[in-house]
């Protein structure tokens, strides 16, 4: 048997290696619809096939075919490594470039099953998040990556590595594209189609990135979303403790909700449809309680009102059903949400009331228009209950998971009184955009590629360090940003919220993620942490992502529905540094609805790195600030003008103010 260098080394193996049975011990993505013709069938297999040689193919086509027929995908299963999957020390990896190595330990993580949300589909998060489209991918990129010099540079097509070309030192060592389609063939059912045939896929976010960390990601996030939102909704005196957060969704992303929920101290209430998730979320114990009875769950919920409790409640079944039953119980939702994967309605990312999640699955396949039909009745359904909560106090925002667009493409009662706007904000519209994204602060990340906890607590102590100092001199706006991720750092290890890979999320601006940066790079050189830093971030962030109905959705200048922001942000990041990049076309909200880009750049204790660092982490938040004060965001506006003072190099062009006074008189002849 090969040792885990060694097949990593083979690539493609010299002999056909032997079918692998289908594991039913993991979580399986969804059977994807029959929607390719048979000559696009044998299209699809003459796609997969070019990977192996020719003596193989009617061996694998015939298997291939089968899968085709079976999952709608080609996986390519018999190509599954036999080595376990997981984030190794960067020392275990082979190859002679460093960077390359930090690269293959990021994508293992994202593959590994105490992360991935359908591990042997190589799907991370989100439902289709995909890391690859099949295992020869996987297998050849790895191969590469240890194969690659510091002066190449490896191209990835959505999950398929077209090979390693000559470049320089400080050029990326990966770049990366996941769905970059010509804009007519951008639906959704575009994707279905050319993912079938083999030749794009839907990255997600930071699954197609590398950069994806587990839940601990999201759990920043909506720990941040959840403790603003009860801040709009309550009053100064009253407190967090005993009010109900009701939400959906325990797979990827949403599963992290929560424990966002305890760490923000109230009582969550998080219902999902699938029991493998569900259990698998209470086992790692991001939930408390699981409960399958909806009787025994409203006495639940009542006496943990009635006590004040901290705890994070899952409910196995329809969320439709908990919205309506609290109704009828008179119970009290303070801050209601939804995380399913609404960007994904037709293919499992929403199921319907009235049906099993093993009818759904049965139906989405096979009946796919009859599901649609389910899907949209139940978003109408969804909504009335949301809006006779809301009737009665509820604050319910979208979770920039396409709900209330999915909703509004349904036919249920979500638009305001102009017919054009949704009657619900995005959080980034009430609460991230003005309150984070606007002033620079956003979700910046790093793994300890040593896989060692004392590594991860330095970083931490690190890191809360560089933002006391920083609060210190802070100007007020952003004294609440600061507080809260200090916090947040300070509980971070008690909370138990890495999985896989030793990592840690903060939100922090500019100047705080290059100073925490700098100092994590100086205890790399002096000795203090054992082996190099990966930093990153989520593609939700202040420059990366060009998403009108989230990440964007507080530009208010028109230019919302562009993607020139996210564009610039991953080429800008390209030759200043970063380690790799990636730009994809989809991320949470969906296929064709958003244009979002990443990075990751390798901290060795290098003066090179220093230089690095500093020259891309600057550019990588302020030209979103900079776009977003030219929309006319007046926290942008003062964060730009604090960064202008700050760096005498930086020249940005700011938006001269317009009066309506103005605007008026020069239509004033033109009447209503």
């Amino acid at each position: 048997m090969l040792s885990f260098k060694d097949e990593i080394l083979q690539g493609i193996p010299k002999r056909l290696p032997p079918k692998i049975a289908y594991d039913s011990r993991v979580s399986h993505a969804p059977k994807r619809k029959d929607i390719l013709s048979k000559e696009e069938k044998i299209l699809a297999i003459k796609n997969a096939l070019r990977y192996f040689p020719m003596d193989w193919h009617v061996e694998l086509g015939k298997e291939f075919l089968q899968e085709l027929l079976q999952f709608g995908r080609i996986y390519m299963y018999r190509f599954r490594p036999s080595y376990a999957m997981y984030a190794r020390p960067i020392a275990d990896y082979p190859g002679e470039s460093l960077q390359a190595r930090s690269i293959m330990l990021m994508i293992q993580n994202n593959l590994d099953p105490a992360i991935a949300q359908h591990p042997h589909e190589l799907i991370t998060y989100g439902g289709n998040g995909a890391v690859f489209q099949n295992w020869a991918q996987y297998v050849l990129t790895m191969q590469y990556l240890a194969q690659m010099t510091d002066n190449q540079t490896l191209h990835m097509y959505s999950g398929h590595p077209m090979g390693l070309f000559p470049s320089s030192k400080d050029a990326p060592r990966v770049v990366i594209t996941n769905g970059m389609m010509i804009p007519n063939y951008s639906k959704p059912d575009d994707w279905e189609k050319y993912n079938a045939m083999g030749v794009t896929q839907y990255g997600q976010m930071t699954a197609g990135s590398y950069m994806y960390i587990g839940p601990q990601g999201i759990v920043h996030g909506t720990t941040i979303t959840v403790m603003n939102a009860f801040r709009k909704q309550l009053s100064k005196e009253d407190t967090i403790h005993g009010k109900v957060f009701l939400t959906s969704g325990l797979g990827g992303m949403s599963g992290a909700q929560p424990k966002a929920g305890n760490i923000a101290g109230c009582i969550t209430v998080c219902a999902e449809v699938n029991p493998d998730a569900a259990r698998k979320r209470h086992e790692q114990g991001w939930v408390d309680v699981l409960i399958e009875n909806i009787n025994e769950l409203i006495t639940d919920v009542r006496q943990a009102i009635q006590n004040k409790q901290i705890v994070a409640i899952a409910y196995l079944g329809n969320i439709i059903e908990v919205w309506e039953a609290f109704l009828h119980a008179d119970i009290q939702i303070t801050v209601g949400s939804d995380q399913t994967s609404l960007h994904n309605p037709w293919a499992g990312g929403y199921y319907p009331i009235g049906l099993s999640f093993e009818e759904s699955n049965v139906l989405m396949a096979e009946k796919p228009e009859q599901f649609k039909k389910e899907v949209q009745q139940s978003l109408i359904r969804h909504v009335k209950a949301i809006n006779d909560h809301v009737a009665r106090g509820t604050y319910f925002f979208d979770y920039g998971n396409a709900f209330l667009l999915e909703s509004s493409r349904a036919g249920a009662d979500v638009m305001a009184r102009d017919d054009i706007n949704f009657r619900y904000p995005s959080y980034v519209q009430d609460i991230l955009g003005p309150m984070c994204f606007d002033y620079g602060f956003g979700p910046f990340r790093w793994v300890c590629t040593s896989a060692d906890p004392d590594d991860l607590k330095t970083t931490d102590q690190i890191a809360l360090k560089v933002l006391k100092d920083l609060q210190n001199t802070a100007y007020p706006e952003i004294q609440q940003q600061l507080g809260d991720n200090i916090k947040w750092i300070e509980q971070a290890d008690q909370n138990k919220l890495v999985v896989g890979s030793q990592a840690r999320i903060l939100y922090a601006d500019a100047i705080g993620r290059i100073r925490i940066a700098k100092a994590f790079n100086l205890a790399i050189r002096k000795g203090e942490l054992s082996a190099p830093i990966v930093l990153g971030r989520d593609h939700h962030d202040v420059s990366g992502t060009d998403s009108p109905y989230r990440e964007t959705s507080n530009i208010y200048d028109g230019s919302k529905f562009t993607a020139d922001m996210a564009i610039h942000n991953v080429i800008g990041d390209s030759f200043r540094g970063a380690t790799w990049v990636s730009i994809h076309n989809g991320g949470g909200v969906g296929w064709g609805e958003v244009i979002n880009g990443g990075f990751g750049l390798l901290l060795d204790g290098s003066e090179d790195a220093d230089r690095k660092l500093e020259n891309m982490l600057f550019y990588d938040v302020n030209n979103g600030i900079a776009r977003r004060a030219w929309a006319r965001n007046d926290t942008a506006r003062q964060a730009i003008e604090v960064e202008l003072a700050r760096t005498k190099s930086l020249k940005v062009t700011l938006a001269n103010r317009v009066e309506t006074v103005a605007i008026n008189q020069i239509f004033e002849e033109y009447g209503d």
